[in-house]
């Protein structure tokens, strides 16, 4: 159900329900490949796209480090999780390497990804971004999860609650979350 249609309102946010559009862009993988692939060759499972600013800065450095420490996303076996930023792919290279990233990067440089999910957005009504944003995606394309950053200053740099996202992606997928005996 991937929709090639832009949002209905330009600037207002995906929601949950809504059809996710289809996109091609540059992705870098963690195995060091770079190649042009859509959205829809993500979706043999759920999709979590993470939209972030940009490589290196230390609101990403520790949203990236939190996913891959957090076990449940970083074995890719119920969710791939894959970034969109508005690095270019050798920043993302690198970027993966430095912080031993299993996450693969979309390369969003004229952030038309983040357009076509309405999170691009001005700093400070100047720098054009990514607002700090996850949408969880099913296999038949639709927005099940969404969480938006509400910075009062700048939305780009509020860091994603891992846990939090982790137990409503379960949630969505049906599982029960672990109570540990309790």
């Amino acid at each position: 159900m991937l929709s090639s249609d832009p949002p209905q309102a330009p600037g207002d946010p995906l929601d949950v329900g809504d059809p996710a559009p289809e996109f091609a862009a540059t992705l870098v993988t963690p195995e060091g490949e770079t190649r042009e692939t859509s959205l829809s060759e993500l979706l043999d499972k759920p999709v979590l796209l993470s939209f972030y600013t940009v490589d290196f800065s230390p609101d990403c450095i520790e949203e990236w480090c939190a996913f891959r420490d957090f076990d449940w996303f970083a074995s890719g076996e119920e969710v791939n999780v894959v970034g969109v930023s508005k690095s270019g792919p050798r920043l993302h290279r690198q970027f993966i390497d430095r912080l031993n990233l299993g996450f693969p990067l979309y390369a969003d440089t004229d952030l038309s990804i983040s357009e076509s999910f309405g999170v691009a957005y001005r700093t400070f009504g100047l720098f054009r971004r990514s607002r700090r944003s996850c949408f969880l995606i099913d296999e038949d394309g639709v927005i099940r999860y969404r969480w938006l950053g509400e910075h009062w200053l700048d939305p780009t740099r509020d860091t994603p609650p891992v846990a939090e996202i982790h137990e409503a992606v379960r949630a969505e997928l049906g599982e029960v979350p672990e109570t540990f005996g309790f």
